[in-house]
C-alpha cells in the first residue's frame, strides 16, 4: 500500500528543499565528531519547529544502520492496539520510504499481538515525522511502522520481549522510539515530572518508568513504547543509557504556561 503524508506542512514543511534544509539544519547543528553504534534511541514527535532540534541532536550522534523499526504511538482511537504495516510505501515531499517486508515478517511471528492495520497509521503523527530525517540522514534506508494504541503493562512486556527476539538476531537493526513527555502543564511542574521519568529511562527499568508516570500523573504519550523498549533492552542487556538532549516547547515558544517536554536519548 501507498501510505500518503497526513501532517506534511503542518508538523513540518512540504516544500522539499525547506524540509532537506531544515533536518540539515538540526543535525549540523548537534553534529558529533565520532558517531556510536546504538541499539535504540528515543526522540520526540512534536512539529518541527518544537522539538526536531532534539531530534536531531540525537541521530547526528547515531551511526544510522539502513533497517530501522520505529516504534510509536497510536494518539487516535481508530485501529487496532498493537498495529504494524508490513508492505508498501510512505510518501514523503522527500519522495518514498520503503516498508522492510522481511523485517516485517520476522517481527509478526515473533509477536502474535501485532496485527496488520492501516487504519491505525492513516493519519498518525509520531512515526511520520521521524521519516524525513531518516530520508536526508540514511538515505535508502528501509523500515518498520508500529503503533501501540495499548498501555497495558504486561501486554507491553510481551513486545518488548519480541522485539528483543528479532534484534538479538539482526544487530544492524536501531530501534527508533518515539515519545513526547509531560503535556500542557507549566514549563517548571513540567520539567520536574519529566525528570523522574527520564531518570527511570536512563536506569532501564521499565517498571518504574511505568508506576511512576501512572503515580505522578505523568502525561507521557509514548509511555507504551517506551515500556516495550526498555522490556527490549534488558533482555538484550543493553546497560548504557545517555540523555542527549532536554527541552520544553517554552524554549521556543516563550509561552511557560502550557508546555509540553522533548527528551533526546541514546542507548548503547
Amino acid at each position: 500500500m501507498l501510505r500518503l503524508p497526513a501532517v506534511s506542512g503542518r508538523f513540518y514543511p512540504s516544500n522539499p528543499l525547506e524540509l532537506t534544509a531544515l533536518v540539515g539544519k538540526y543535525a549540523a547543528v548537534a553534529a558529533h565528531p565520532e558517531s556510536a553504534r546504538a541499539r535504540a534511541c528515543l526522540v520526540p514527535h512534536a512539529g518541527y519547529v518544537y522539538s526536531g532540534h532534539v531530534t536531531g541532536a540525537v541521530l547526528a550522534r547515531i551511526a544510522l544502520p539502513k533497517k530501522i523499526i520505529i516504534l510509536g504511538v497510536r494518539h487516535h482511537p481508530g485501529g487496532e492496539p498493537v498495529a504494524i504495516l508490513s508492505s508498501g510505501v510512505w510518501r514523503t515531499p522527500l519522495g518514498d520510504a520503503a516498508i522492510d517486508e522481511p523485517l516485517a515478517a520476522a517481527l509478526r511471528e515473533a509477536c502474535p499481538l501485532l496485527c496488520e492495520d492501516s487504519v491505525a497509521h492513516s493519519g498518525e503523527h509520531s512515526l511520520e515525522v521521524q521519516l524525513p530525517f531518516l530520508q536526508v540522514l540514511v538515505p535508502g534506508f528501509t523500515f518498520v511502522p508500529i503503533a501501540l494504541g495499548t498501555v497495558h503493562f504486561e501486554k507491553l512486556v510481551s513486545i518488548g520481549e519480541a522485539l528483543a527476539k528479532v534484534l538479538a538476531g539482526q544487530e544492524e537493526v536501531l530501534l527508533l522510539t518515539t515519545s513526547d513527555l509531560n503535556h500542557y502543564e507549566d514549563d517548571a511542574t513540567t520539567r520536574v515530572k519529566d525528570r523522574k521519568a527520564i531518570d527511570q529511562l536512563l536506569a532501564l527499568d521499565p517498571r518504574a518508568l511505568y508506576d511512576t508516570c501512572r503515580n505522578e500523573r505523568i502525561s507521557m504519550c509514548g509511555l507504551g513504547p517506551a515500556v516495550a523498549m526498555l522490556t527490549a533492552l534488558n533482555a538484550l542487556r543493553v546497560r548504557r543509557a545517555d540523555l542527549v538532549k532536554y527541552a520544553t516547547s517554552a524554549d521556543v515558544s516563550g509561552d511557560r504556561a502550557a508546555v509540553v517536554g522533548y527528551a533526546g536519548m541514546i542507548f548503547s
